[in-house]
């Protein structure tokens, strides 16, 4: 498993995840700044200060998942790992990440009061060679002060297991952690597991619309960004029956009737994904009662939103749009069309 110890800048994480090691049996530390440390290196300065802060690059939250994977297989016992998490998409992305390689995660959050974390960040030592590195460091810890803030007032609190290091040491803190996770207090995170691909896939999507023909999308916990609710067709199951399943456990919609298709869509495999087959089917439209029901969010669904097609391309990839949108005229047609990679073929 993981230890997951959260918090903002001068908590104590660092310093609590290496007393934690000591109680915790056959447990290791990984720190994920290591690997912003490493692409700051192997990645173009100029894509580096598009982005600013390293948790924003998808490249360093896939390899925190697959490193910290690589190290549980080769070490086993549990992991700690102290990292700053203050926006919920990226903790669902991680966190859902390691769900799916059934590694289980533990999420404590170190919350000393606000005045103690500015007398902390007012002290912290800063390596002398590092240039500016004084005023570049207070800076970032001030500007991270307000993000914490609001984290903690929406999901921070409700999803992680508190720790209230005002008065504690760092030992004391370890010590309050471990007696935590053995007891099962701080409990694993409730995330959907979805594993991930080893091969090509077919998935099936549903549109549904409100009573102003505005198409639902949903945003998973397990991955980011914007989609259609449904999933990957489990091996012997119709890919219509996929779509009405994967609604009804999403949002708690019981489709009656199966729904028509509107575009078949071939993705290419682009690595690390494999691609393969995208069906996208019209689940018609829900009444206002019917919308009010949604089961929303819940453990896999972090969000939902009815939009129009010109909102939708704000929101969706530009292939996933794509998709979207010929769907929507093969719904105005009244039948289905082939697409390859969100283009009319034939």
């Amino acid at each position: 498993m993981i230890v997951w110890i959260n918090g903002a800048f001068g908590a104590g994480k660092t310093t609590t995840a290496r007393e934690l090691i000591e109680l915790i049996p056959n447990s290791t530390l990984f720190d994920p700044e290591v690997i912003g440390a490493a692409l700051a290196h192997l990645l173009p300065p100029k894509h580096l200060a598009e982005v600013g802060d390293f948790q924003g690059l998808p490249i360093w939250r896939r390899l925190v998942i697959d490193t910290a994977a690589a190290m549980l297989a080769e070490l086993g016992g549990t992991l700690v790992i102290p990292m700053t998490l203050l926006r919920q998409e990226y903790r669902d992305e991680i966190f859902g990440g390691l769900a799916a390689r059934r590694i289980q995660v533990r999420h404590v959050l170190l919350a000393p009061g606000e005045t103690i974390l500015r007398e902390r960040m007012a002290g912290r030592e800063v390596p002398p060679d590092l240039p500016d590195g004084e005023l570049r460091v207070q800076r970032w810890s001030h500007d991270h002060i307000e993000p914490y803030r609001a984290a903690l007032g929406t999901w921070l609190t409700a999803d992680a297991h508190l720790v209230d290091t005002g008065a504690l040491t760092a030992h004391q803190a370890a010590l309050r952690i471990a007696e935590a996770v053995g007891s099962g207090e701080a409990a694993p995170c409730d995330i959907v597991q979805t594993p991930e691909p080893t091969a090509e896939t077919l998935a099936s999507g549903v549109l549904l619309f409100d009573e102003q023909d505005r198409v639902l999308l949903v945003d998973p916990t397990y991955k980011a960004g914007w989609e259609f609710p449904g999933g990957v067709v489990e091996p012997g199951e119709a890919p219509a029956r996929a779509g009405m399943r994967e609604v009804a456990e999403e949002t708690g919609i019981h489709l009656a009737d199966v729904p028509r298709l509107l575009v078949v869509d071939w993705e290419a495999p682009v690595p690390p994904a494999f691609g393969g087959l995208r069906l996208l089917f019209d689940g018609g439209r829900l009444g206002a009662a019917e919308a009010a029901r949604l089961l929303l969010p819940g453990p896999e669904l972090r969000d939902w939103r009815f939009v129009t097609e010109e909102e939708a391309a704000d929101m969706l990839p530009p292939v996933r749009y794509e998709r979207l949108r010929w769907a929507l005229r093969a719904r105005e047609r009244g039948a289905a069309l082939y697409l390859e990679a969100g283009v009319p073929v034939g």
